[in-house]
């Protein structure tokens, strides 16, 4: 059977497997997360989309992040499913605290400047300007080259590490380094990925 074609990436989420009835194979789950992740990157798509632009960036929003998490949080780094995932996980941490995140990326920037001018926070960055590069990043999802939204994405995640763990040796928290190697893993992924991306070797 044919599939329907489409003129706009489809938007994933739970109404993708409403028609898969008891136990979901992790192979079918796989396939159609990776298929979503494929149609949502290299989708067919109008010259300025705003629509479509915005309908992304708040993907997290209207679909909820635990769809996305069932969608691509299993998927390899190196994967664009996987990719998206760490893109909308670093979305969704800072709007859920857009001042921590904007204090730990001003304590950070004086330590990764290559990484502060690659991100493009606007400076000195407060809550607004880093809510707004997020947005900004993941709109490049759809309008731009992808290779380099995963870049400024890492960029922005090390700058934010360098700025926890600035915090940590002043605290002496735990917490804070465990959390600041996260978010490092979490910007070596998406530096990699982006390299995959420019290799031709991202899917």
């Amino acid at each position: 059977m044919s599939e329907r074609p489409h003129h706009r990436p489809s938007m994933p989420g739970a109404r993708h497997f409403e028609a898969i009835e008891g136990e979901v194979d992790p192979a079918t789950m796989s396939e159609a997360a990776d298929r979503a992740a494929t149609a949502l990157v290299r989708g067919a798509r109008r010259e300025g989309d705003a629509e479509l632009v915005a309908r992304v960036v708040r993907l997290a929003d209207t679909e909820g992040l635990e769809t996305l998490a069932e969608l691509w949080s299993g998927a390899t780094a190196d994967s664009l499913a996987g990719s998206l995932w760490r893109l909308y996980l670093l979305r969704s941490w800072v709007y859920a605290d857009p001042e921590t995140a904007a204090a730990e990326f001003e304590r950070g920037r004086h330590h990764v400047p290559v990484a502060e001018v690659v991100s493009g926070v606007v400076v000195p960055p407060g809550p607004d300007e880093v809510r707004a590069l997020v947005d900004q990043v993941l709109g490049g999802v759809v309008q731009g080259d992808f290779a380099d939204t995963l870049f400024r994405a890492a960029a922005f995640a090390r700058v934010a590490a360098a700025g926890r763990v600035d915090e940590a040796r002043s605290t002496a928290s735990y917490a804070s380094d465990v959390s600041a190697s996260r978010l490092l893993t979490l910007s070596d992924q998406l530096e990699r990925a982006g390299r995959l991306e420019l290799a031709g070797q991202l899917g």
